[in-house]
């Protein structure tokens, strides 16, 4: 029996799913794989809390009252004194800072599988030395989840690649959350404001949803698939349509913005009422290999095609090749949620650990 332990950083929306879905199918992994997955320690940004196996169905309650804080030393100085052997970092935060950590983690044999993007979508250098690093130790560092939630995007393009064939355009829509607004802003007598604030109550935007409005996230994304295809491109080269209005940009409060959502319909209105018979408004990323450019942008969709059938939250993509032509590859399905996301994080998490 293969016994895996997993160092947890992160417990909001996706490491909490993640605990759960690891308690609930360890004895069946045991079974059919003979893998035997702990989490002897979970950390948010303050405080961890250590077992000496794994963490019960009580981990919340135990980390609030008996979690201590930490530094990564103390972590290491853990890991070492309880002798484990294989160690896998699973980062499920947000933060740009706890990425810093990773080399770290790299030189002292600790794979690595992350829901956070922004490992992959900092500097060129980072990303280089980081990939350097993974190859002088022999370690794997895997992020399915990055693009597509649950979705199987970049295995397909590294895949494609690898093989030695030639991706021409990826094209589709990233978010699961500006999916959701245009889906039901095409199909429903709604106004565009009311739809947003729907969608925050559905917990699909970010709190301040000018962050969803404003591309990053997809442009993120999609530089994430560019650097995958070896296109040298940074975060600032992405052409990114903005959809927030300047007065209700983030040099105002997210307060005015909210009181001032109405402002958003007029736009969007004349947007709906500018469509032919049978189109639709999709949000879209879209990365060209041979021009090199990537776009974040609104457009017009017949309804019939690929993105124009999506529905609720789906995500949708579309890879092309130069065998396949115009026939691209589509990857759809949900394209985001809490529990999606941490089910492709297990899905990483026991890839490598089938492999020990």
């Amino acid at each position: 029996m293969k016994k895996i332990h997993i160092v947890l950083f992160g417990v909001g929306n996706v490491g909490s799913a993640l605990i759960d879905q690891i308690l609930e199918g360890r004895d069946l992994l045991k079974k059919n794989s003979k893998v035997e997955l702990n989490i002897p320690i979970v950390a948010n940004s303050t405080k961890a809390f250590f077992e000496e196996k794994c963490v019960r169905p009580s981990w919340g309650t135990d980390l609030k009252y008996f979690g201590v804080q930490y530094n990564i030393d103390k972590i290491l100085g853990y890991i070492k004194k309880e002798g484990f052997k294989k160690v896998i970092v699973v980062d499920a935060t947000a933060s740009d800072e706890f990425v810093e950590n990773y080399s770290t983690f790299i030189k002292n044999g600790f794979d690595i599988v992350a829901s956070n993007k922004s490992a992959n979508m900092g500097s060129t250098y980072f990303y280089n030395n980081l990939r350097r690093d993974l190859n002088k130790y022999n370690k794997q560092f895997l992020y399915e989840t990055n693009v597509g939630a649950g979705l199987p995007i970049i295995e397909t393009l590294q895949g494609l690649h690898a093989s030695g064939e030639k991706v021409t355009k990826v094209r589709g829509v990233f978010s699961g959350s500006m999916s959701y607004i245009f889906n039901e802003f095409s199909k429903q007598n709604k106004m565009f404001a009311s739809l947003l604030e729907e969608a925050g109550i559905l917990g699909l935007t970010e709190r301040d949803p000018r962050i969803d409005l404003s591309g990053i996230d997809v442009a993120g994304k999609l530089l994430i698939l560019a650097r995958e295809l070896q296109l040298k491109k940074e975060l600032t080269d992405v052409k990114i349509e903005n959809l927030v209005p300047k007065h209700l940009s983030r040099f105002s409060s997210l307060t005015y913005f909210k009181n001032n959502l109405s402002d958003l319909n007029i736009e969007f209105d004349e947007l709906k009422e500018g469509l032919k018979p049978g189109e639709v408004l999709r949000h879209i990323g879209e990365l060209n290999v041979q021009s090199g450019s990537l776009e974040v942008k609104l457009v017009r969709e017949n309804e019939n095609s690929a993105i124009g059938r999506l529905k609720n939250t789906d995500a949708s993509f579309e890879i092309f090749t130069e065998s396949n032509g115009d026939h691209p590859i589509i990857i759809q399905g949900a394209g985001a949620g809490s529990a999606v996301a941490a089910r492709g994080v297990l899905a990483d998490i026991t890839k490598l650990a089938v492999k020990y």
